[in-house]
């Protein structure tokens, strides 16, 4: 960590290399800089959020719409505890015989 010491004598250097009338000109563009990666690190970790809190690719977004087709809660729920609800539902129904249509 920096202290006061070395930050005054950081400020001396940068006067005595730049000059009084470029050091104002630097702190702004410092300034300007250190704002822009602020705003891209929130804009990134906001990207990041959404795509975490949205299926990632169609194969989640499958998973999700055959539990709720199959009746089960998916609030909450991660692709894995969707898959092993689905399964576990279909090993319930494999031992009901299967209707057929019409017979």
């Amino acid at each position: 960590m920096i202290g006061y010491p070395e930050m005054i004598l950081i400020l001396v250097i940068a006067l005595f290399l730049f000059g009084p009338d470029k050091l104002p000109e630097m702190a702004r563009s410092l300034g300007k800089a250190a704002g822009e990666f602020k705003r891209a690190q929130i804009e990134a970790e906001h990207e990041m959020n959404k795509a975490l809190n949205e299926p990632s690719n169609d194969k989640e977004s499958k998973i999700k719409k055959l539990a709720v087709e199959m009746g089960l809660d998916v609030n909450n729920k991660t692709t894995e505890q969707l898959v092993e609800e689905i399964r576990t539902k279909i090993k319930s129904k494999e031992g009901t015989p299967i209707k057929a249509a019409g017979i």
